[in-house]
């Protein structure tokens, strides 16, 4: 982890990797699919789409059209995007797997009410020295002052490392000045909820 960044520093690395969690991750979903017995009942309801709805459906989305489904063929159409759906909402950073989270989100507010605090964090990796001895090779933590130009290259060729950063920090925000797991109240009070994504 600290002295081979070989992985770390590859710049394909990173695209293959989550690429192949993602693969993975749907394999799950169309596992746990069959699972619950509805392979059969997908697999007919697929086989007896009819085309030229589903061509129609399609021509009239991409037009940009406000489409409701009317007709049996038009409804099986949508249904099939429904159990598509079920899989895509494993995959980490698919369209369903956001909407799935922004179904979270409005269950938190209707459970807890409106959040008091939007807080939206940037740790600036660069100029940390943590963040720095994630992305250098030495073992043994000696902050030392670089220069700018040094701190930006070693940052750039590792973005594991900020990603590594940038984990501690959120963690640290959430422990310390939200209070959350903690026996003590957070800088803005005692926090009922929280929820956090990360932009992609």
């Amino acid at each position: 982890m600290y002295y081979d960044k070989r992985f770390q520093t590859d710049i394909f690395f990173p695209f293959v990797a989550f690429s192949h969690a993602q693969i993975k991750a749907s394999s799950t979903g169309s596992y746990l699919m069959t699972e619950n017995k509805r392979f059969s009942e997908i697999s007919e309801r697929v086989l007896s789409l009819d085309k030229n709805a589903l061509e129609n459906l399609s021509n009239r989305l991409a037009a940009g059209q406000t489409v409701s489904p009317e007709t049996p063929e038009e409804k099986a159409c949508y249904q099939v995007i429904q159990d598509l759906d079920h899989i895509g909402g494993h995959v980490q950073g698919s369209t369903t797997n956001k909407k799935y989270m922004r179904n979270e989100i409005w269950s938190l507010v209707a459970a807890k009410g409106a959040p008091s605090w939007y807080i939206t964090l940037s740790p600036a990796d660069i100029k940390h020295p943590i963040a720095i001895y994630y992305a250098d090779t030495k073992t043994e933590f000696r902050p030392k002052i670089m220069e700018y130009d040094e701190r930006f290259r070693i940052m750039s060729k590792n973005p594991v490392a900020a990603a590594r950063f940038f984990h501690l920090m959120i963690t640290l925000f959430i422990t310390h000045v939200l209070g959350v797991g903690t026996h003590h109240s957070g800088l803005y009070g005692k926090t009922s909820a929280y929820y956090g994504t990360v932009e992609q």
